[in-house]
């Protein structure tokens, strides 16, 4: 490991979406002394004062206490989508993987656990405003991701109680997106037969207009910010992270040039249903259930507590990642790396 002084910062879910931007973020903070990155596959990818280190969560092995030895905090990432056909695999990975993670930051002594949780985990609530962190945390039921965030706050609500110790922070980002997560969400979310190149404006004459679709987005490197100063700072509890403004049919429409066209719930799931069935999409239409009933968040605490403000709008988002799928991007590390279709 380095030398160099400052905090020694351990990552889970190193490689991935979020994973790149924290470790870039936490290597180039004169604060941080060294990141230790975890990740079932290792990268080639080597940012400063950065080690790496293979770890797979959803194996049946001792907890990471040896990886946690002697780290002021641990940024907690490592998340599976996939299988969506296969629930009790995301579950050994997502929340037994988990509340390992939780047992050996107590178990090493760290000081600090960043969580990544979600809107997800959050119940169904309104979109014609916004809500803050005390909205309850149930998630959708119907919606593995959903249920697995929501039962790790309720894992959280006992580790506090039994840790208080520890400083616990729960981020509870909305949709993230960036260049070069195309390739990696293209595929978790859209399939690997989906073709980037056809994410073109051109193409779209008219676009659905589903009731209910209305969500939050933010750029990841944002997003990674808020952790960064979560790790800096003193904070505990939970913090929304979301862009504005929100995304619909209309807002996407002015960005295609296309003409939302109202399309009925039961029509998009049945759609989305079937193509899940065919195993032809990866994202399940429980998950489609879930997206329209997410609340809209109030993000009000992460930018007076964190000092936290995001530098891209969902727009500047949107049309950054639409880039990078036209493109095919990626990045240095394996769930990163662009790929072509098939």
């Amino acid at each position: 490991m380095s030398s160099e002084p400052g905090r020694r910062v351990v990552v889970t879910g190193a490689t991935g979406n979020v994973g790149t931007s924290v470790v870039r973020l936490l290597s180039e903070d004169p604060e941080v002394g060294s990141v230790l990155g975890l990740a079932r596959r290792l990268p080639d990818w080597s940012p400063p004062k950065t080690d790496w280190a293979a770890v797979d969560l959803a194996a049946e092995r001792p907890h990471p206490v040896k990886e946690f030895q002697g780290a002021d905090a641990v940024v907690h990432l490592a998340w599976a989508f996939q299988p969506t056909h296969d629930p009790a695999a995301t579950w050994r990975t997502n929340v037994l993987g988990s509340i390992r993670v939780f047992q050996a930051v107590a178990a090493a002594g760290v000081p600090v656990l960043v969580h990544a949780s979600s809107v997800g985990a959050y119940s169904p609530g309104p979109k014609g405003h916004t809500v803050d962190e005390s909205w309850p945390t149930h998630g959708w039921p119907g919606a593995a991701y959903c249920r697995e965030k929501a039962y790790l706050e309720r894992v959280l609500d006992t580790f506090e109680r039994e840790h208080p110790e520890v400083r616990v922070v729960r981020m509870r980002p909305a949709f993230l997106f960036k260049r070069q997560s195309a390739s990696e969400q293209r595929r978790i979310f859209g399939g690997r037969f989906l073709p980037g190149p056809a994410a073109r404006p051109d193409l779209l004459p008219f676009l659905p207009a589903i009731p209910g679709l209305r969500v939050q987005a933010l750029h990841t490197d944002d997003a990674a910010e808020a952790y960064r100063l979560a790790v800096d700072s003193g904070v505990r509890g939970a913090f929304n992270l979301a862009a504005e403004p929100p995304v619909d049919a209309e807002l996407l429409g002015e960005m295609f040039g296309a003409r939302p066209v109202r399309l009925p719930r039961t029509a998009a799931r049945s759609a989305v249903a079937a193509a899940w069935g065919l195993r032809l999409l990866p994202a399940s239409p429980h998950l489609f259930d879930a997206v329209l009933r997410l609340p809209l968040m109030d993000c009000t605490r992460a930018h007076t507590e964190l000092g936290w403000r995001p530098h891209h709008t969902s727009t500047e988002v949107l049309e950054e990642f639409l880039l990078g799928l036209r493109r095919g991007e990626g990045a240095e590390t394996e769930p990163m790396r662009g790929r072509k279709v098939g």
